[in-house]
């Protein structure tokens, strides 16, 4: 690590109080250049303990920049990781107050549910299956805290991989029951397709993500839990929205969910 625990706090500190009074910031790797991976999860897992010290619950886990021509793009290997806490979800058909975010947008994905602990080293596809008691169709709500979305991959980790509200619905299928990397799906915003895609545009599987998660977790002494939630990647790019869209999700053999902006 390059910052000193004072640094961190502040810098997490920072983060979430413009998270929860929708306001915006510089990148914070223009005040800290030295930054590292290691301070960017450092940040995030500060912001992660301030939200539970005050009676929040982590109900799951996210992954981002899941597609391989991103990473490449980006330069880097691995996809980045971020928490959901319990006052991210919104109930099927519910509605997102945009009062609440700086500047959203919506990506279709499909969301594990755990039933049993997930671990690495060596966490492949099989032991995702094993440990994975139904898929579900997700949509998440993305909105990062940096100015005009403006950002690198250190800080938009220590800002919880712009991770803000997410909704699930439509019918729960075993994950062996799909082959999830051919599976299909169309976002529509207010009535019209917006974006379409296949499941393998998450790393070729969207089981993948959750593996890769659980690998890199093991490395910091960590596990996915059992009866977790787990969003395994935006399939399409993010598309903006605001007051007054309706945006709708179908997923091949799963059904659909959604969501009204207010």
């Amino acid at each position: 690590m390059k910052l000193d625990a004072t640094t961190v706090a502040l810098l997490a500190e920072r983060l979430e109080n413009c998270e929860l009074q929708a306001e915006d910031t510089l990148k914070i790797t223009e005040e800290h250049p030295e930054m590292d991976w290691e301070d960017a999860y450092a940040i995030q897992d500060e912001i992660r303990r301030r939200k539970v010290a005050r009676g929040s619950k982590i109900i799951g886990l996210k992954a981002g920049l899941t597609s391989h021509a991103k990473m490449k793009q980006m330069g880097v290997q691995n996809p980045v990781f971020g928490f959901l806490a319990d006052y991210f979800a919104i109930p099927d058909g519910g509605t997102c107050d945009v009062k609440a975010l700086i500047h959203p947008k919506v990506e279709p994905e499909i969301a594990f549910f755990t039933k049993t602990v997930l671990r690495g080293p060596g966490c492949h596809i099989g032991a995702v299956f094993a440990a994975t008691d139904f898929v579900m169709p997700g949509i998440e709500v993305i909105d990062s805290r940096y100015r005009d979305f403006k950002f690198d991959l250190k800080s938009v980790v220590a800002d919880n991989t712009s991770a803000a509200r997410f909704v699930i619905g439509g019918q729960p299928v075993s994950a062996s029951h799909l082959d999830l990397r051919t599976v299909g799906i169309v976002l529509e915003k207010n009535g019209e397709a917006v974006a379409f895609g296949a499941g393998a545009a998450v790393l070729g599987h969207p089981a993948a993500a959750i593996a890769m998660l659980a690998n890199h977790l093991s490395e910091r002494g960590e596990e996915i839990p059992a009866g977790s939630i787990i969003l395994s990647g935006g399939i399409t790019e993010a598309i903006a929205v605001q007051a007054g869209d309706a945006i709708s999700l179908r997923v091949q053999g799963m059904g659909s969910t959604g969501l009204r902006f207010i």
